[in-house]
């Protein structure tokens, strides 16, 4: 008797054939990506390749003139960025978006409430009373967030007071506190240094592991890219011009002549954009 082949489980999210033109400029040409399940997929390309917009249509924050965009099997294309966040959605973006008056742990204590306890929201935000106290199951997962980037020692800090690097990981802390199904994440290394990006690389593989959350992530650092994903897509002058594993996508000659403009393998870590 012949083996059954195992079925592909269907795409957290997926586009099919978006196209974004911006009067006579096509900004994103027909392009088609899927995001597996409990997965980390990679987006890259040269500055103006058009990524930010895919990743803009894909959040609900810009609409295709073509195509369509999936979550979990169904169409969401003419839909909010909040809809989408209801459904289990999360992003981050290339310029942190933090409340400066709020602490670390605040933040990341207000993203895990709306996603458990949307109710407590206004009372926690708009009263004088302050935040309300936490239950023994939000504090057990925003110290393993605080902890898991380090941020414990600055948990008692408003968010103003931070570096850039830092707010960039309570910015991620924050996402992942919203108990996300599916997360994108814009650059999330810019801004960091190595010790930093480390750690960021490590809470993203647990988030995979442990939670079987997906992950889409924009990002510069191909090295990073290279060694964290499993999938990665490349664009240039708004087409996809190769998708693959990243063995393939180093021995791409469509991808090094995109980066480099001549028919040569880049050193590990050289491509950036």
């Amino acid at each position: 008797m012949s083996a059954v082949s195992a079925v592909p489980a269907p795409p957290r999210m997926q586009c099919r054939d978006v196209t974004v033109r911006f009067g006579g400029v096509v900004a994103v040409n027909s392009v088609s990506l899927s995001i597996p399940p409990a997965s980390i997929v990679g987006l890259v390309g040269p500055n103006g390749a058009g990524k930010s917009t895919l990743f803009s249509v894909l959040s609900g924050l810009a609409r295709p003139n073509a195509g369509e965009v999936e979550f979990d099997g169904t169409d969401v294309t003419g839909t909010s960025a909040q809809h989408r966040a209801r459904l289990g959605l999360a992003r981050t973006f290339q310029h942190p978006e933090v409340f400066s008056g709020l602490t670390v742990r605040e933040h990341i204590t207000l993203a895990h409430r709306i996603s458990t306890r949307r109710s407590r929201i206004w009372s926690d935000m708009v009263t004088a009373r302050g935040f309300r106290r936490a239950g023994q199951e939000e504090v057990e997962r925003v110290d393993s967030l605080l902890e898991g980037l380090r941020l414990s020692r600055v948990a008692a800090q408003p968010v103003a007071a931070l570096s850039l690097g830092m707010t960039r990981l309570v910015e991620i802390a924050r996402a992942l506190a919203a108990n996300p199904t599916v997360l994108l994440l814009d650059e999330p290394s810019s801004g960091l240094d190595a010790q930093e990006t480390a750690q960021v690389v490590e809470v993203f593989r647990l988030a995979v592991e442990r939670r079987g959350v997906s992950l889409l992530l924009v990002e510069h650092d191909m090295s990073m890219v290279l060694g964290l994903c499993d999938y990665v897509h490349v664009l240039d002058f708004g087409v996809k011009i190769a998708s693959g594993t990243p063995d393939e996508i180093r021995a791409d000659p469509a991808v090094r002549a995109a980066y480099l403009g001549e028919e040569q393998a880049p050193e590990q870590g050289e491509v950036t954009s």
